[in-house]
């Protein structure tokens, strides 16, 4: 268990598997907010995270989930959007001018789509040996990746020029992804979306795995 505190704040409770994307897009939105909290790590190795005690906190035995002194939440997109909207420190992490929140609203659905099940699943394979086929997994990336390059080469981040809860959601697979055996050297734009992300003051990076490619 490892705790971040404020001087103002009881810390959040994180349950997440160390490795995980969709725990680590909880965990860098925290940080960003600079919201105290402590990680809780989930074995999901030997079913953790099916075990009745913690079905009781994520019913769909998932990771990542909070209990935000008596609130419980699981599902990682819906936790960044609980946490912008209770702890917003006045910035549009979620703008509420329609074409914006519209464009935020759409890379929370391709965060959980194309995504997952393209840069997520090849690392799923690779890292975790999960039973995926890879090479549909390879092009459902190449796919998004060939949307990805042009749109990052006209602005900066995913949604606007200015980053939004769309890259929170979007970063962490997309920067793991040669762990799952795809380069990011075709991708110049990408890369340059990642490293203005990890730029940011409290950006918080997940621990790396040996890459496949």
């Amino acid at each position: 268990m490892n705790a971040k505190f404020s001087k103002n704040n009881t810390p959040i409770k994180l349950y997440r598997h160390p490795i995980s994307g969709h725990c680590h897009r909880v965990e860098l939105m925290l940080a960003l907010l600079d919201i105290p909290y402590e990680t809780i790590d989930i074995d999901l190795v030997n079913g953790a995270h099916k075990a009745p005690e913690y079905l009781k906190i994520s019913p769909f035995g998932q990771v990542p989930a909070i209990d935000d002194n008596g609130f419980i939440l699981s599902d990682s997109n819906a936790i960044i959007t609980y946490l912008e909207k209770k702890y917003n420190d006045g910035y549009e992490w979620f703008p509420q001018e329609p074409t914006e929140y519209a464009e935020v609203q759409r890379w929370l659905s391709v965060a959980a789509g194309e995504i997952a099940y393209g840069p997520c699943a090849v690392r799923l394979v690779k890292v975790f040996g999960v039973d995926l086929d890879w090479d549909v997994a390879k092009q459902k990336t190449d796919a998004l990746f060939s949307v990805l390059e042009p749109l990052l080469a006209e602005r900066d981040y995913l949604a606007s020029n200015n980053i939004t809860l769309a890259d929170v959601a979007g970063y962490s697979y997309v920067s793991h992804v040669p762990e799952g055996g795809v380069s990011l050297q075709p991708y110049p734009a990408i890369r340059a979306w990642l490293a203005r992300i990890e730029a940011l003051p409290k950006f918080i990076g997940m621990a790396r795995s040996p890459e496949s490619i």
